[in-house]
């Protein structure tokens, strides 16, 4: 993982593939291999824009919590949010940072990264099963 400006709480990370509405180009760095960080905007706004052009950005349960250790505290934050975006579940699209703890003890630092999996997509969960019943069952 590249080295960036400090990460904070309501900051987003998107997969490299997410796909978003048209003319929302946010800008973004990298935070690793398949993740990158969307700068300067906030969930909260990042929400609102998706949902303006009509589209969802859907909040999902079981947030992932991972530790990180290092020689100093931003290393063991880099290194829990590395391990924390790893653990979002592949079938998520976004992560949306939630808490960074950080401690040290005899010299060593330890963080803790919570991210909640959020999920970017056109369409509800209801819309797709609409859609998918009136392609199953014929019209009469």
């Amino acid at each position: 993982m590249e080295k960036r400006a400090s990460v904070k709480p309501h900051s987003i990370f998107l997969r490299r593939e997410c796909i978003l509405p048209d003319r929302l180009d946010p800008l973004r760095e990298s935070a690793g291999e398949h993740w990158t960080l969307v700068k300067e905007i906030t969930a909260p706004v990042f929400d609102t824009m998706i949902r303006q052009m009509g589209w969802h950005f859907l909040w999902v349960h079981r947030p992932c919590t991972r530790k990180g250790f290092g020689l100093t505290r931003e290393a063991a934050i880099r290194r829990a949010l590395e391990r924390a975006l790893k653990g979002v579940a592949r079938r998520f699209n976004a992560s949306e940072l939630i808490d960074v703890a950080a401690s040290r003890f005899s010299g060593l630092h330890s963080a803790n990264v919570t991210l909640q999996p959020r999920q970017v997509q056109q369409y509800t969960w209801l819309e797709i099963a609409e859609e998918w019943h009136r392609l199953a069952v014929p019209f009469r």
